[in-house]
């Protein structure tokens, strides 16, 4: 009798999709709109592979489906490179020599270019319109769903007594933590990454409105699936 009731409610469980600790929540995808603004989600800091998973499973793609990604997927990958992960401070998942934190990123979609603004955990737009040739010098940068760059602003080191030779390799340095934050997120994630050291600056420069005496590009990165 007993093996009869626990064999009837062993097939019950599987029809109900098994108990519930072991049932996996409906993963949520939403679709990106590209407005004036780009409002993302607050970081799931419990999703995803575990750290040593990342660094097992990362490397660098070149193959890329124009598949977007959804917000959720997008949210992460913007706080993963730059979000600020102490709520009530300036302090970022990256670090930064000084705290200083030069690192501008831009994320370039096929529906336009849009800055970072990790305090209000946003996207704004600066151009609109396909611009992907700009963010890189390879093929699939130009197909990709989603490409990033790092725009240093050399500005921040004034008055800091740090020679001029050295602040481009400080900015470099910290645009580096922002993209392998990047490549192990979306290791994690089931995503793919690459980070890229080209892109057509002084084009660049002019389509983002920027100084290239004050700014340049110390980094660049695709993501996508």
């Amino acid at each position: 009798m007993k093996t009869k009731l626990f064999a009837c409610a062993a097939l019950l469980l599987a029809a109900c999709g098994g108990a519930p600790s072991a049932r996996k929540a409906a993963v949520t995808r939403t679709e990106v709109k590209h407005g004036p603004e780009i409002v993302l989600l607050t970081p799931d800091t419990v999703g995803g592979a575990t750290i040593n998973q990342a660094l097992a499973d990362r490397r660098s793609w070149r193959e890329y489906s124009a598949a977007p990604l959804t917000l959720e997927e997008l949210s992460g990958v913007m706080w993963a490179a730059a979000g600020v992960n102490r709520p009530g401070t300036d302090r970022l998942t990256a670090p930064s020599a000084l705290a200083l934190y030069p690192i501008r990123v831009y994320a370039f979609f096929a529906e336009g270019v849009y800055a970072y603004d990790a305090k209000a955990n946003k996207l704004v737009r600066v151009a609109e319109g396909d611009r992907r040739k700009l963010a890189g010098m390879q093929d699939f940068v130009f197909t990709a769903p989603l490409n990033l760059v790092y725009v240093a602003d050399l500005a921040v080191y004034e008055g800091k007594n740090i020679p001029a030779e050295h602040t481009r390799y400080l900015c470099g340095q910290d645009a580096a933590g922002y993209a392998e934050n990047v490549n192990l997120y979306t290791a994690g994630h089931g995503l793919r990454s690459i980070t890229r050291g080209s892109a057509p600056e002084a084009e660049l420069m002019s389509a983002l409105g920027l100084d290239p005496a004050r700014y340049f590009v110390a980094l660049a990165q695709t993501v996508g699936r």
